[in-house]
């Protein structure tokens, strides 16, 4: 009788544990920095983040407006990235506007501290996502500065696409 519940048992352990891996995270992207910056190349970067903030970032709460990320004495560094306090922290809540630590390679920091060497570059936050194991990582871009006229044809070019696909729709009928 055993023998014959273990099939069974077994199909919804393994259900219970897919639904756990499927939980629906909320993206936290910095779609402005698309427009603002010309992206050159992306880098993956752990972070150093206490409970509470990790736990704020499953609830969404987290916010890549106006941050940047800064290397200072070999060590990568998040500045003005806000993540909102845990409610149910109290207590031990954290600052919101504090510095994180960026977990890079040494070779990696010098390599990107080389190119942000150059005039022109600089280290932009993309999104913060969790990865497979449940670790939150962060999606950094190093980048150039669009001019205003980059961003001026970009949108007319995004207007003309859109008038297109509007005149078009009336013939596909």
């Amino acid at each position: 009788m055993v023998w014959r519940l273990a099939p069974f048992l077994w199909y919804y352990t393994t259900m219970a544990k897919d639904e756990k891996k499927s939980k629906h995270i909320p993206k936290m992207e910095n779609r402005k920095a698309f427009f603002d910056f010309e992206i050159i190349e992306k880098i993956e970067a752990g972070m150093a983040l206490l409970g509470s903030e990790v736990k704020s970032l499953r609830d969404g709460g987290g916010d890549l407006k106006g941050a940047f990320a800064r290397i200072d004495s070999n060590e990568c560094w998040l500045i003005g990235c806000n993540i909102a306090p845990y409610k149910q922290a109290s207590l031990r809540n954290h600052d919101p506007l504090r510095k994180r630590k960026l977990l890079l390679h040494k070779r990696q920091v010098r390599k990107i501290d080389g190119k942000l060497q150059q005039q022109g570059f600089t280290l932009v936050p993309l999104r913060i996502y969790f990865s497979d194991n449940g670790h939150a990582k962060i999606e950094l871009a190093i980048a150039t500065g669009k001019r205003q006229y980059d961003k001026r044809d970009k949108i007319k070019k995004r207007q003309l696409k859109g008038d297109m696909e509007k005149g078009m729709r009336k013939y596909k009928r």
